[in-house]
C-alpha cells in the first residue's frame, strides 16, 4: 500500500486521498482470525475506551496577528506554573503509556485489550512537537502484528466536532480529514481495521435531518458502529430506556423526507466515566453477567465504557496499576 504525506507545504494532509483510503477498507473481520479467544464459551466481555485530545491554539505568547498555531499541550508545557499547566507531563506520558503497558502484558502470556481514540488536532499538535517517543509507542500497539490486535482505534475527527450544533457539512469533513491524516501517520492497513467511531461527548443531533446525516457521513466513511450513551437513545417501539445495555442495538436514523438509515449501537452504559474505568468497574461487573439472547441466538453480554484518558487523577494516577492488575487476571 502507499505511504501518505502527513504535510503537504506544511500544511497537515486532511483530504485528497478518500478514495485510495476507501479502496484499502475490508468488510471481513478484522480481530476474528488472529484471536485465540474461545467465544463460544465466553459468558460476558467488557470494552474500554480511552478518549484523548488537545485542540490547536494561537501562541499566547504573540500578538494573535503574528501567533503561530500551536499544540495547547506545547503551551502547558511551556508555562507549568500557570492553573492545573502543572499537569501537562503526566498528560504526555498518558499519550504513549498504553504503548509500554500492551507489550509488557504480553510479554508476560497476558491478552490486555484497550480502544483508543485521539483527535486528529492532538495527533497534528503532537507531531508539530516532535513527540517521537510517544509515537514510537503509539505505531508500535497499532502496527506491530504481535500487538495490534490488543488495540483498536476508534475513528475520531479532526478537531472535537459535537454532532448537535456542527454544521453537516464540516462534520463530515472533519471525519474524513481526521481519516487521511491517520492513515498518514499510521498507514493505510492500520486506518482499514477501524470499524468503530466515538462522537465527541458522545452528543448525538435530536433533529432528524441533521441526525440522519450524521449517521450518512459515518457509514459513507466506512464505519459499522459506533458507541452511544445510554440515556440518549430510545426504544423506538414503547419509548422507554433500553431494556438491555449490554447486547448491541440497531440504531435508526430517519429524515424528515421518510429516507432511513441504520448503524449497529454499542451502548456505553452511564456512571462516571473517569472513576469507572480508573478502577476498571467494567470487568467486575462483566463477571456478573451471562451470555444474552440476540436475534434468536445466545451471544456475550458486553460492558463498554469510555472516559478521558488523561484527565483527572484517578486516570492519571490510579488507572495504570489497576489496568494491569485486571488485564493479568481475565487473560
Amino acid at each position: 500500500m502507499p505511504e501518505l504525506a502527513q504535510y503537504i507545504n506544511g500544511i497537515p494532509n486532511l483530504s485528497g486521498c478518500e478514495d485510495i483510503i476507501s479502496n484499502a477498507r475490508s468488510s471481513e473481520p478484522v480481530f476474528l482470525n488472529e484471536s485465540n479467544i474461545d467465544w463460544d464459551n465466553v459468558k460476558s466481555a467488557f470494552a474500554i475506551a480511552l478518549h484523548m485530545h488537545q485542540p490547536i491554539v494561537p501562541d499566547p505568547e504573540k500578538p494573535l496577528t503574528q501567533a503561530e498555531e500551536i499544540c495547547y499541550l506545547k503551551h502547558m508545557l511551556d508555562n507549568p506554573h500557570s492553573g492545573d499547566n502543572h499537569n501537562a507531563t503526566v498528560f504526555r506520558e498518558c499519550y504513549k503509556r498504553m504503548g509500554d503497558f500492551i507489550p509488557e502484558l504480553i510479554e508476560k502470556g497476558k491478552q490486555p485489550r484497550v480502544m483508543l481514540d485521539y483527535s486528529g488536532t492532538l495527533l497534528h499538535g503532537m507531531l508539530r512537537m516532535g513527540l517521537d517517543d510517544v509515537f514510537d509507542n503509539l505505531r508500535k500497539i497499532t502496527c506491530d502484528i504481535n500487538y495490534r490486535n490488543c488495540t483498536e482505534w476508534l475513528g475520531s475527527a479532526w478537531g472535537h466536532p459535537v454532532a448537535p450544533s456542527t454544521p453537516t457539512q464540516d462534520y463530515k469533513l472533519h471525519v474524513l480529514a481526521w481519516q487521511n491524516f491517520f492513515a498518514s501517520i499510521f498507514g493505510l492497513e492500520a486506518v482499514s481495521r477501524i470499524k468503530g467511531f466515538s462522537p465527541a461527548e458522545m452528543a448525538l443531533p435530536n433533529h432528524p435531518d441533521i441526525f440522519y446525516e450524521f449517521v450518512k457521513t459515518l457509514k459513507e466513511s466506512g464505519y459499522r458502529w459506533l458507541l452511544v450513551q445510554e440515556h440518549t437513545v430510545e426504544q423506538i417501539e414503547t419509548g422507554w430506556g433500553l431494556e438491555n445495555p449490554h447486547r448491541p442495538h440497531k440504531l435508526i436514523a430517519r429524515n424528515s423526507m421518510g429516507d432511513e438509515l441504520s448503524i449497529t449501537a454499542i451502548i456505553k452504559t452511564q456512571g462516571s466515566d473517569t472513576k469507572l474505568i480508573g478502577q476498571m468497574q467494567p470487568y467486575y461487573e462483566a463477571m456478573n453477567l451471562d451470555r444474552i439472547e440476540l436475534a434468536g441466538k445466545l451471544v456475550p453480554s458486553l460492558v463498554t465504557q469510555i472516559a478521558d484518558g488523561e484527565n483527572g487523577g484517578v486516570m492519571m494516577n490510579e488507572f495504570p496499576s489497576k489496568y494491569i492488575e485486571v488485564m493479568s487476571q481475565c487473560s
